[in-house]
Formats: structure tokens, C-alpha cells, sequence
């Protein structure tokens, strides 16, 4: 089969389309899947480069964490699938291939509406969005919800979820034009940050009252201000590290307002607590893409030959929403 490949760790000059071995036949729960798309993540940037090697069993080489596509052939134990469904999920790896490997548990089912582009753009970023904010943060009806990098594929998912629960939704971006987007999908507050200072901003919009839950996919740069920001018992769910792993901050602030801070990570889940966030994701959230109420936004598709132009236009932050993968 045909795959993504990563010939040395660096830039997008070390990808190529190679010819590789394909996956055993599936036993037990496994299920073979033909990839008609797969979205591309940060988080294969990272392991192009070398600081986001994949988890135990899964190649080093092939990167991919979502996709979609027809089921090919089912394990013996197998009984809610067939060959020839529809269908998408997360995975660890490998999922930039004609072919990819993974547990049944993980399969959701493509909502007829949609093409497999569009449903390559949904696993990562909406079960990541809705574990964060729904399952981690319990955000509820009529709280309010911070959203870092909001134009961003798990920031757009978790703007629209936010919206459906009742939320009140604000969200920060450095592009102006991309905030304005994202009002159109039901931002609130839209607040553009040149700098990594807000809590002020938060403040004037909140009254006072700082914000019920942040979704912070930035990470140490915005730390300091998102505690100054957080309302009383307020949930701070960190998602990603883009601004910084490293920060100093001080703990009076964590214990006068009683805060909770939750870090939260996927790939590395074991396929048991996976099979949980995706169910709960298709329980809760799943049916208002199948009525349109929530739509996944892909920004640019490009074919699978130039998957060194996707990293290029995804690591040049010009992308809104989701940049897919098309075999």
C-alpha cells in the first residue's frame, strides 16, 4: 500500500509517498479500513520533526491520527461492522495510508450527509474538544467558556459544541479576520491577542466573574493570565503547548480561587478510555452533525502527493479549521 512517510526527522522535504507493507488481516475486534481521508495535526508536525514519537506499536515513520473511510475486511469477533460501511475514528498512528488497522471500538459511522473529507476533519478535533470541555471541564448550560485559539480545529469544534450546550462562548485568536469567521459560527466575544495579556478583557466581559471553563491549546506563555482569568472553581483544561511547556506561576492564586487544573492528552490513551470518549462524543454530540446543527470546517484538501505542501500551509497558521488529507 501506499503511505505517508518519513524518511528523517526535520522538514517537510523529509516526506515522501512510499511504498509499504500492508497491515496483517484483522482477528479478534481489529478492523481493516480502506483511507479515503485523513486529517492532518499538529501532532504530525511534531513527529515529522522528531518531539512527537508514536506510541508503542505503531510506526515512527507513517504519521496519522484520524481518518475516514470503508471498512475492507472485519475480525472474527466483530459484529456491529461490515465491509463496505462508512466509517471514521481516531487512532495513534499510521492512519496517513491506503490502509490502517484499529480496534472496532474506536469505528464511529460517517452521517450519510457528509463526504469522507468532511468526516476526516471530526475525529481528533471533536472527541479531543468534547472530552475537554464536556467530560473534564463539565461545562453547562449557561457557563462561560474561554477558548484559546479558537480558530483552530479543536477550537472550532469546541466553539459549536459549546454553543449547542447553552454556552456563552469567547474566544481568542492573533488574526482578526479569523475571529470574524468565528463569529459567524457563534462566537460571543471575540478577542484578538497581539500579546498574551487578556485578563483584563475577560474581566470587563465577565463582570468581574472571570470565565467557568478555559480550553487552553496554547499552553505556557498564556498560563499566568488564564489563572487571572479563571472564575471562582473554575476549570482550566490544558490541551496544548504551542506557546511553551515550561512557566512559573503563583499558587496563591490557585488556592484562592479554589481552581482545577486538568491536563488532558489522547494519542496516548489506551484503546478502553479512547472507546469511552468516542462514545460519549457520539452519545452527546454526534446527532447534531448528522442535522447539520454542528459542521466540521475543513480549510484545504489536498491529494495525498502533496503532503509536504499541507505541512507547509498548516505550519504557516493561514489555515481555518481542519487541513485534510485525500487518497
Amino acid at each position: 500500500m501506499k503511505a505517508v512517510y518519513i524518511t528523517q526527522f526535520g522538514g517537510p522535504d523529509n516526506l515522501e509517498i512510499r511504498e509499504v507493507s500492508d497491515p496483517p488481516k484483522p482477528t479478534g475486534n481489529n478492523v481493516l479500513v480502506r483511507v479515503k481521508a485523513a486529517g492532518l495535526n499538529r501532532a504530525d508536525l511534531l513527529q515529522r520533526k522528531g518531539f512527537y514519537p508514536a506510541p508503542e506499536g505503531y510506526s515512527t515513520n507513517i504519521p496519522g491520527l484520524e481518518f475516514a473511510g470503508d471498512v475492507a475486511e472485519i475480525g472474527e469477533e466483530v459484529t456491529n461492522f461490515k465491509p463496505g460501511d462508512r466509517v471514521m475514528a481516531i487512532t495513534a498512528g499510521e492512519a496517513q495510508a491506503e490502509l490502517v488497522s484499529v480496534d472496532a471500538s474506536l469505528l464511529m459511522r460517517i452521517p450519510d450527509p457528509l463526504s469522507y473529507t468532511d468526516a476526516a476533519a471530526i475525529p481528533e478535533a471533536f472527541i479531543t474538544a468534547h472530552d475537554a470541555i464536556c467530560t473534564l471541564g463539565e461545562l453547562q448550560e449557561g457557563q462561560t467558556l474561554l477558548i484559546h485559539a479558537v480558530a483552530s480545529g479543536v477550537g472550532i469544534a469546541a466553539l459549536q459544541m459549546a454553543k449547542q450546550a447553552g454556552a456563552t462562548v469567547l474566544g481568542t485568536s492573533r488574526t482578526a479576520d479569523k475571529l470574524d469567521r468565528c463569529s459567524e459560527l457563534g462566537l460571543d466575544h471575540a478577542i484578538e491577542t497581539a500579546d498574551t495579556r487578556f485578563a483584563e478583557r475577560i474581566s470587563e466581559i465577565t463582570g468581574g466573574n472571570g470565565a467557568d471553563v478555559i480550553l487552553d491549546l496554547v499552553g505556557a506563555s498564556y498560563f499566568k493570565e488564564n489563572l487571572a482569568s479563571l472564575k471562582t472553581k473554575g476549570r482550566l483544561i490544558l490541551v496544548g503547548l504551542t506557546g511553551g511547556a515550561a512557566t512559573e506561576f503563583d499558587l496563591r492564586t490557585a488556592l484562592q480561587k479554589r481552581c482545577t487544573i486538568i491536563g488532558t492528552v489522547l494519542r496516548s490513551r489506551s484503546v478502553e478510555e479512547k472507546a469511552d470518549a468516542t462514545n460519549l462524543f457520539v452519545d452527546h454530540a454526534l446527532k447534531h452533525i448528522e442535522t447539520g446543527a454542528i459542521k466540521p470546517v475543513v480549510d484545504k484538501v489536498f491529494p495525498i502527493e502533496q503532503v509536504r505542501e499541507a505541512h507547509e500551509y498548516l505550519e504557516s497558521n493561514q489555515s481555518f479549521g481542519k487541513v485534510v488529507l485525500e487518497f
